[in-house]
């Protein structure tokens, strides 16, 4: 089981959290929403919590719920820019389809 960034998210996380001023990493999880299913949530941690699985990947701590694992494992977090637009986009072998806007998928 793993969940890993690019050396892009990577230097993105590390430089808002640093920004922020507190921090231990990132949380990686999916709420039921949108037109395909799930949607893919970020947020700072700054308290762990006792079910959150830890996987390091290049500097980075990202924290997962056990509930969120089955849908992200051996997901790859990157950071693009296109053009005036950038953000995470998510490499997810589990993924079977997405939604026409790119905010939803299935599994």
């Amino acid at each position: 089981m793993s969940v890993s960034v690019t050396n892009e998210a990577a230097t993105h996380i590390e430089s808002y959290l640093r920004n922020r001023g507190a921090g231990l990493g990132i949380r990686l999880a999916v709420k039921t929403t949108g037109c395909s299913g799930l949607t893919y949530v970020l947020e700072p941690v700054d308290e762990l919590r006792e079910e959150d699985l830890k996987f390091s990947s290049r500097g980075v701590d990202v924290y997962v719920d056990p509930k969120s694992l089955i849908y992200v494992d051996g997901t790859e977090m990157d950071y693009v820019k296109r053009g005036l637009s950038e953000g995470f986009e998510f490499k997810n072998p589990n993924v079977q389809g997405e939604c026409g806007c790119g905010e939803s998928f299935t599994v």
